[in-house]
C-alpha cells in the first residue's frame, strides 16, 4: 500500500471506532482487517499505527480541533495528528489526502483551514486544562490525583506509553528458562521480569499466537501485575478454587499452575462466550483441574457452594484505568456513569463471593483499576459489613505466596502502576475469613 492508502485506511479504521463508541477498539480493529485480508502484515501494523496514534493522544486532538469551532471527523483526527504529533508541515499532510486510487479525498476549504490553524502548535499546550493537557478524561482526575499526588504526570506519561508485552510460563509444560530458549529459536528475545518468577517480557508487541511455543501451551500472554495477582492467591495442590470473574481464564492457568494440576478450580463467568474461550486456553495449557460455569440471574450455585472453598479470587469488573496504556480508548469510551455502575456491581460482587469462603481461607479481591474508589474504599467497605474478615498484610501474603525478594510497594495492599513498575496497574487486596 502507498502512504496514502495506508492513510484513507486508518480513517476508514477510526470511522469504525467512532460509529461504535461502547466497542473496544482493539475488536473493532480485529473485524476491520478480518474483512480486508488483502491488506498484508506491514501495511496492517502501519495502518494499526497511525489509528492508534490518533487515540493514544485523542483527548487532545479533540481539544486543539474544538478550538477551531470544527465538527470532529476521523479526516480531521487524522489532520490534527500528522500536524500536531508528527509535526508535518500542512503541504506535506495534505498530499497524503490526494483523491487517488485507493486514496482518501483532497482536504476541502474547512479542512484547510483546520490545518491552517493547527500547525506550528505544541501537542501539549500550556492553554490546556488539566485533563488534555496530562490526556486523562476530566471525571477520572480526582481519583488519580488522590492516588498519585505530586507523581501524577509522570504516571500519567507512563501510560501514554506502548505498553510491552508480557508472558507467562506454563509451568505445567515449561521452565521459565526452556521457555526463553524456545522462543529464542524463533527469533524472539525477551528478558525476565522484575517481580513475578513466572513471567517473560517482549520490548514490542508481536504476534505471538503464531509461534510454536503459545501453540504449544509454554506460554501464555498475561501482563506481569495479573500474574502476581494470581500468586498472591496462594492456592495450593488439594484446594478447591473459585476464579469468580474469570473472563478468559488467565489467572485459572496461573493459579492450576501453582496448584500443579492438583485440587480442583471453578472458573466463573457471566459470559458465554468468554467461558468457550477459557476451555479452549484450558485444553491447550494442559490443565486437567480446572471446570467452568456460567454464573445466571437465579442461579443457586452460591448458595448451594457456600464456605466450602479454600480460595476465592474476585477479579472484579472495573473501569479499567491501570490498562490505558495497553487501551487507550478506553479513555472516551468509559465515564462518569460507569464508574457509579461499576462501583455498584463490585460491593455486590464481593458480598455473593464472600459467601463461598470457609473458615480460614481467603477472598483475594482485585482490579486493573487506578482509582481509589473502586480499590482500598471497596475493600474498606467490605471489612466494615464483614467483621468476619480480616486482610493479610501485604508483606505476609507475599511471602506465603512464595514470590521472591521483598513486594514491590510497601503499601498495606498490593498497588502497581504503569510509571512506577513498569506493569499495567493492578491493586490487589488478600482478606482472610476467621476460623
Amino acid at each position: 500500500m502507498t502512504p496514502e492508502g495506508r492513510l484513507s485506511a486508518a480513517i476508514d479504521l477510526l470511522h469504525a471506532v467512532l460509529d461504535q463508541p461502547r466497542r473496544p477498539a482493539d475488536a473493532i480493529s480485529a473485524d476491520f482487517f478480518r474483512a480486508r485480508r488483502y491488506i498484508g502484515g506491514s501495511d496492517r501494523r502501519a495502518v494499526s499505527d497511525l489509528a492508534w496514534g490518533v487515540l493514544r493522544q485523542r483527548l487532545r486532538l479533540e481539544w486543539w480541533i474544538a478550538g477551531t469551532g470544527a465538527r470532529l471527523t476521523p479526516r480531521l483526527l487524522l489532520l490534527a495528528h500528522l500536524l500536531l504529533a508528527e509535526k508535518r508541515k500542512l503541504a506535506e499532510a495534505a498530499r497524503l489526502f490526494d483523491g487517488g486510487r485507493y486514496a482518501a479525498g483532497p482536504l476541502d476549504a474547512g479542512e484547510m483551514g483546520v490545518g491552517e490553524q493547527l500547525v506550528g502548535k505544541p501537542l501539549m499546550g500550556k492553554e490546556m486544562p488539566e485533563g488534555a493537557r496530562l490526556n486523562l478524561p476530566e471525571w477520572a482526575l480526582p481519583g488519580l490525583a488522590a492516588r498519585f499526588g505530586a507523581t501524577l504526570e509522570a504516571e500519567a506519561r507512563a501510560m501514554e506509553a506502548t505498553a510491552p508485552l508480557d508472558l507467562r510460563v506454563n509451568l505445567l509444560k515449561s521452565t521459565r528458562q526452556a521457555a526463553q530458549a524456545a522462543l529464542r529459536g524463533e527469533g524472539l528475545v525477551s528478558e525476565t521480569t522484575p517481580f513475578s518468577p513466572w513471567g517473560l517480557r517482549l520490548a514490542h508487541r508481536t504476534p505471538i499466537t503464531g509461534s510454536a511455543a503459545y501453540k504449544d501451551g509454554l506460554i501464555e500472554v498475561q501482563d506481569e501485575g495479573s500474574q502476581l495477582i494470581a500468586a498472591l492467591v496462594a492456592a495450593r495442590p488439594g484446594m478447591r478454587v473459585v476464579d469468580y470473574c474469570a473472563g478468559a481464564a488467565g489467572k485459572t492457568l496461573a493459579m492450576a499452575a501453582t496448584m500443579g494440576n492438583q485440587g480442583r478450580i471453578t472458573a466463573c463467568d457471566v459470559s458465554v462466550p468468554r467461558l468457550e474461550g477459557a476451555n479452549k486456553r484450558l485444553r491447550r495449557a494442559g490443565v486437567h483441574n480446572a471446570e467452568t460455569h456460567l454464573l445466571e440471574a437465579g442461579d443457586r450455585w452460591v448458595k448451594r457452594r457456600a464456605g466450602t472453598f479454600d480460595r476465592v479470587l474476585v477479579d472484579a469488573p472495573c473501569t479499567g484505568t491501570g490498562t490505558w496504556r495497553r487501551n487507550p480508548d478506553a479513555r472516551s469510551r468509559t465515564g462518569p456513569e460507569d464508574l457509579r455502575e461499576l462501583l455498584g456491581k463490585q460491593h455486590e460482587i464481593l458480598a455473593t463471593s464472600a459467601l463461598l469462603v470457609k473458615p480460614g481461607g481467603r477472598l483475594v479481591y482485585a482490579t486493573c483499576s487506578l482509582l481509589p474508589e473502586e480499590d482500598e474504599v471497596q475493600v474498606e467497605a467490605f471489612l466494615a459489613a464483614h467483621p468476619g474478615f480480616r486482610p493479610i498484610p501485604l508483606t505476609q501474603a507475599w511471602a506465603e505466596a512464595g514470590l521472591p525478594g521483598a513486594p514491590p510497594t510497601d503499601a498495606p495492599h498490593l498497588l502497581l502502576s504503569p510509571g512506577a513498575h513498569g506493569t499495567d496497574g493492578f491493586f490487589c487486596a488478600v482478606l482472610e475469613k476467621a476460623s
